[in-house]
């Protein structure tokens, strides 16, 4: 992913994977479709433990070429 071809996006936790992959429905802002991700984890939250369950809200930011796969940056609450 290039840095400035990104979009970001929320999303709620289908499937884990193995090697820290998940399967991710996302909701777009700008429209009201839902669609299905193949995300892995950001560094920072592999580094300090950040656990993720099926159910669990995220923010994932999309390459904007792609939206097929992305990674996972923030867990809400």
């Amino acid at each position: 992913m290039t840095k400035g071809n990104k979009m970001s996006a929320d999303g709620v936790i289908e499937e884990c994977l193995p090697a820290a992959m998940f399967r991710v429905k996302v909701t777009v802002p700008e429209s009201t479709e839902t669609f299905t991700v193949l995300a892995h984890l950001s560094g920072k939250m592999r580094i300090n433990y950040i656990r993720i369950l099926p159910g669990d809200r995220v923010a994932v930011e999309l390459d904007a070429n792609d939206l097929t796969k992305g990674r996972i940056t923030f867990r809400y609450k």
